[in-house]
């Protein structure tokens, strides 16, 4: 049996930016298609997952708070979001996905030939490995 082949993490970075810059591409054309910038698009995105309170949303998407606003405020003249104050604490608003929204957010997915083909050639056992290796190296971890 051979061994695989020592790939060091500089190798990783660099098929990782390369894999990367594909998907942000592939995710730019789609959301383009639907009118979107990728911002408004990804932010979409991040709220198929469930709502989140403004200021989340930012740290989420790495941007300041106040071009989040402005993010937030041309999806929600589209009706794709809509903001509600918090139950707990009223100051805080939280952005949630209406129907068109979600429609919209899979609309992009679905238009993602190149990521959607490249995912659709590998067999379930490499899917399964790879979902593995991606949420062991990017989910979210409990903080202590």
């Amino acid at each position: 049996m051979t061994e695989a082949p020592r790939v060091d993490t500089a190798q990783l970075m660099e098929l990782l930016s390369v894999s990367l810059g594909a998907y942000y591409g592939d995710f730019t054309v789609a959301a383009a298609s639907e009118n979107l910038t990728a911002s408004q698009g990804k932010a979409l995105t991040v709220l198929r997952r469930g709502p989140a309170a403004m200021r989340a949303l930012a740290e989420t998407m790495t941007c300041d708070a106040s071009n989040m606003t402005g993010i937030i405020d041309r999806l929600e003249k589209r009706a794709l979001v809509r903001r509600e104050p918090d139950a707990s604490d009223r100051r805080v608003k939280n952005v949630i996905l209406t129907a068109e929204g979600e429609r919209v957010t899979d609309a992009i997915r679905a238009k993602m030939r190149t990521t959607q083909a490249g995912l659709d050639s590998l067999d379930d056992e490499d899917r399964a490995s790879l979902y593995t290796l991606l949420e062991r190296v990017f989910a979210p971890r409990p903080t202590a």
